[in-house]
């Protein structure tokens, strides 16, 4: 968190929270969420502004109840989550990093959700794939140690029969089936948070 927004918190540390005005996509772009957009249930416009986004990324982070905010000042602004918490991209060089820049190194847990959305868990940090990757990401998984075809691929994703992994970073991760609408809960996060 940057040392300005922690001395603006010491010094309004009662400043009411703010919902629905920011959004994570499924691509990884922050938006703003005005009065329309939320009115009319948009997407919002997309941040493009690279201090602004730099702001954001930095002080990105979670309360107790699974919500995520972006602590502006002494405000938190409420974040609402198209898929997850963060999105993964593909990188030559660490292979996937999230939509703040930090890198994915470590992968913990791989998921392949139902709707072909694939998951990664590493510590607290829980991305969702940006779909445009996902061929580039394909090459990587294996079933029953082959290389996976579509045919295999949608068989798998009916079934769940076969041993799935995803090759990273010299590691074989084991890829686990989840129905899509359950990442929330299995995750423990909040997608669209409410005042309390």
């Amino acid at each position: 968190m940057d040392e300005l927004v922690k001395q603006a918190l010491a010094k309004w540390p009662n400043v009411p929270h703010c919902y629905g005005w920011l959004g994570l996509d499924a691509r990884g772009h922050w938006r703003m969420r005005d009065q329309q957009a939320q009115q009319q249930q948009l997407p919002g416009d997309k941040i493009a502004h690279e201090a602004l986004l730099g702001f954001i990324n930095r002080n990105y982070g979670h309360d107790e109840r699974g919500c995520w905010f972006f602590q502006n000042g002494p405000q938190r602004v409420y974040v609402n989550l198209e898929a997850t918490p963060y999105i993964a991209r593909s990188d030559p060089r660490y292979g996937f990093v999230v939509q703040t820049g930090a890198p994915l190194a470590q992968i913990e847990q791989a998921y392949l959700c139902d709707n072909g959305a694939l998951i990664l868990r590493q510590g607290e940090v829980v991305a969702q794939v940006d779909d445009r990757d996902m061929a580039q990401v394909l090459p990587a998984l294996r079933l029953d140690g082959q290389a996976l075809s579509d045919e295999a691929l949608l068989a798998w994703l009916e079934a769940g029969q076969g041993s799935l992994i995803l090759l990273h970073d010299g590691k074989e991760i084991a890829v686990q089936p989840l129905r899509y609408d359950a990442v929330p809960q299995t995750f423990d996060f909040q997608p669209m948070p409410q005042a309390e």
